[in-house]
């Protein structure tokens, strides 16, 4: 329980208290508990004490303590309140029912949002040839760096063999369960889902193609991500079952591919882009990661793996596509890119002014000044027959 005398003599309104309810967001849906039917009650004593009954939309809810603190301190701010105490239930399965229906929007639940014509989110798959060449680095430092910049933004760990986002985003919550629907936890204003939030400790996932798909689709249609300016899926080396998966759930989707300057992951990395060619998607640019390392003691930069990889990517690529294909950036080797992605700091938020930090910012800015185009979009006009 809380105290606040500071307006003592005044009695608080109910309008008042659930005004004040509905600045309140979940922490996981972000979306104001009054919208989502969580407020059970509310009542008010002559003297000014506010209890408030709070519905938990599953029991032993991992945010529990951040409600009820978040309800106390907005409740506290009401003219005429002197104590606030919050009274938690939990939903039961008609309404946990009703919510999820609600949050759908009456589509089906097997439904991929991003793959509907209506829909404005940039789906970006961050593709490589084969693996150590800082897919995922890239993929998580993109994602800060563009929510940072105001954008609303996902990251999916396609990655399922390899998953490593969650410790790079520096997350260690557990995605809760709304009926069918899963609601992901945020890091950095990055809402992000990952099988390493399914499996015990750092147990290996040892599945065929049928279940990577299942658990993709998942992904995609059973997480509530509301509504994302920037869904980045961060795939698997090469063009195996994911990279198909993702072409058929989402055909909407983009391919930013990974390399560096080396020949030899050059090529690997071409031929993985050229998987756009089979599935139809558009390649929306190249990023050179490893370019160079610059030395410490001098002005000078030394090509630990070579130099021009990412441009031959890039030439390749539009030849192969028959569109231009650019290369978006280079990013030099930097250690603090490294203990970002170790300590769940990403190097864009904790030095962003960092060689590294830099030059992935610049290509944030670039993936988040594009407009989707109105290919596949409905325009809500009805043909009319003028005869």
């Amino acid at each position: 329980m809380a105290t606040d005398t500071t307006a003592a003599g005044t009695t608080p309104t109910e309008d008042a208290v659930r005004a004040a309810l509905a600045t309140v967001n979940d922490p996981e849906i972000h979306r104001p508990i009054t919208d989502l039917g969580m407020v059970k009650s509310v009542g008010i004593t002559a003297d000014g004490a506010v209890t408030v009954g709070v519905y938990l939309t599953v029991s032993g809810c991992p945010m529990r303590e951040t409600i009820t603190s978040n309800v106390q301190e907005a409740v506290r701010g009401v003219t005429g309140v002197t104590a606030v105490q919050v009274e938690l239930d939990v939903m039961s399965d008609e309404q946990r029912k009703e919510l999820a229906a609600s949050l759908r929007g009456g589509q089906a639940e097997r439904e991929v949002p991003f793959a509907q014509p209506g829909s404005l989110t940039r789906v970006y798959c961050v593709a490589s040839g084969k693996g150590g060449v800082g897919k995922s680095s890239v993929t998580v430092n993109l994602a800060a760096a563009l929510a940072a910049d105001g954008l609303k933004v996902g990251v999916v760990d396609a990655d399922i063999y390899g998953h490593s986002v969650p410790r790079m985003l520096g997350t260690d919550g557990r995605p809760t369960q709304v009926e069918n629907m899963i609601m992901p936890p945020s890091a950095h204003g990055v809402k992000v889902i990952s099988i390493g939030m399914f499996t015990p400790g750092n147990a290996p996932v040892v599945w065929r193609g049928p279940m990577l798909h299942r658990a993709l689709q998942q992904f995609l249609a059973d997480v509530y991500w509301g509504d994302l300016d920037v869904l980045l899926l961060d795939l698997p080396p090469g063009t195996g079952d994911i990279a198909i998966s993702v072409a058929q759930l989402v055909p909407n989707a983009e391919i930013l591919v990974v390399t560096t300057p080396q020949q030899a992951a050059a090529e690997v990395a071409e031929r993985a882009g050229s998987i756009a060619v089979q599935t139809h998607q558009k390649i929306v640019g190249v990023v050179e990661n490893m370019a160079g390392l610059p030395c410490p003691h001098c002005d000078e930069t030394v090509d630990v793996f070579g130099s021009g990889g990412g441009a031959r990517v890039a030439e390749g690529l539009t030849r192969t596509t028959g569109a231009e294909v650019p290369l978006l950036g280079q990013i030099p080797i930097d250690v603090r890119l490294r203990e970002g992605g170790d300590e769940g700091k990403p190097v864009v938020l904790s030095d962003p002014d960092s060689p590294a930090g830099t030059a992935i910012r610049s290509v944030a800015s670039a993936l988040g000044a594009r407009q989707r185009g109105l290919s596949g979009l409905s325009l809500g006009i009805t043909p009319r027959n003028k005869f």
